[in-house]
């Protein structure tokens, strides 16, 4: 396909981006191309908008950012051979060698080439974007496009619950944006007995509260450590999950698990963080497990699995735009008042 599409682009080394037309990306022998249904708004997309200073080691302008979506596949390329026109998806975003020491041994999530779509190479804040035919994810065509657009950040919370064991056990979300948003009926679904979440946004505490969670505790007004201890009768939680990225959730994370539990980080912190390693992790027994992206693809057969099973998380949707409005939508991402905002092309 030749011609121009409308694209939010990061056009300058600097804060903002803006709308523009640039050339329908062309398909490669193993490519399709994607017409996007609809686009969602990533925390990764609110740093590249601020331009802060992962962003300036990362990005290379111009280059159209955006990474969750899904959409049609209207081309393909001569090699490709199990996606046709038609087919309704999304997209695993990272994109990897295949031939690293972790691809080789079943870890490409933590491929060490990796490239990430609206990161290194252009992204889906378009109304056209192009993937590897191994990263096309074929999605049910019950799914609502808002949920399919937003398969990336869902997965995350997936793998993030998965990888403690949950089933039977109390989880404390610390930090609920919308992938740990996400995560409270996932855990429910994968049999937690009770969730707890802690924030500081009054807004995303009363969506915790919709999504089921049973304690729900604002940060700034409460203790959660204090909290989370009393509510679990002094012993503390089975499982945290880590989603804030804050050094005081973090901390506070840690001194809420009881000894011998799992905390899983997925939170990116933007410096480095001191903790307690002598109380809050060697003298506890506790285990600490980095959570990356999704296991590709063990994490997308789970979402599939947990969404035909009933799985929920449409209150996490609560704004959409058109695309020509992303800087309106971006400003309401950036204040934090609200859950996962869609863009619509």
């Amino acid at each position: 396909m030749t011609g121009e599409m409308r694209a939010v682009i990061k056009p300058t080394a600097g804060p903002g981006a803006a709308m523009t037309r640039v050339p329908i990306p062309g398909v490669g022998p193993r490519d399709v191309l994607v017409k996007v249904k609809a686009t969602a708004i990533c925390g990764t997309d609110i740093h590249i908008y601020n331009w802060d200073p992962w962003s300036q080691s990362r990005i290379h302008p111009p280059r159209v950012f955006g990474h969750e979506f899904c959409g049609e596949v209207v081309e393909v390329g001569p090699q490709v051979r199990s996606t046709a026109p038609g087919d309704f998806v999304s997209a695993e975003t990272h994109i990897t060698c295949g031939v690293c020491f972790h691809c080789r041994t079943g870890k490409g999530h933590i491929c060490q080439n990796v490239q990430i779509i609206g990161v290194d190479r252009d992204g889906c804040f378009a109304e056209y974007v192009v993937v590897p035919e191994e990263n096309v994810w074929k999605v049910a065509p019950d799914v609502p496009i808002e949920i399919a657009a937003i398969h990336d950040p869902l997965g995350n919370a997936v793998h993030t619950v998965f990888s403690a064991d949950v089933a039977a056990a109390t989880v404390a979300i610390v930090g609920v944006g919308p992938i740990g948003l996400c995560a409270i009926p996932i855990a429910r679904m994968a049999g937690a007995t009770r969730v707890f979440v802690a924030d500081v946004n009054e807004c995303r505490l009363d969506l915790a509260r919709k999504l089921g969670a049973d304690l729900v505790i604002n940060s700034r007004r409460e203790d959660p450590v204090r909290a989370m201890t009393e509510a679990t009768d002094g012993m503390g939680v089975d499982v945290v999950l880590e989603m804030s990225g804050h050094p005081d959730g973090i901390r506070q994370g840690l001194a809420a698990l009881r000894k011998g539990g799992q905390m899983s980080l997925l939170g990116l912190p933007s410096r480095p963080v001191e903790i307690d390693l002598a109380d809050g992790v060697i003298f506890k027994g506790a285990t600490l497990k980095g959570i990356s992206g999704r296991e590709m693809f063990a994490t997308w057969y789970k979402v599939a699995a947990l969404l035909r099973a009933g799985l929920d998380v449409s209150p996490v949707i609560t704004h959409r735009f058109p695309l020509d409005e992303f800087e309106q939508a971006m400003e309401l991402a950036r204040s934090g008042n609200c859950g996962k905002i869609v863009l619509f092309p």
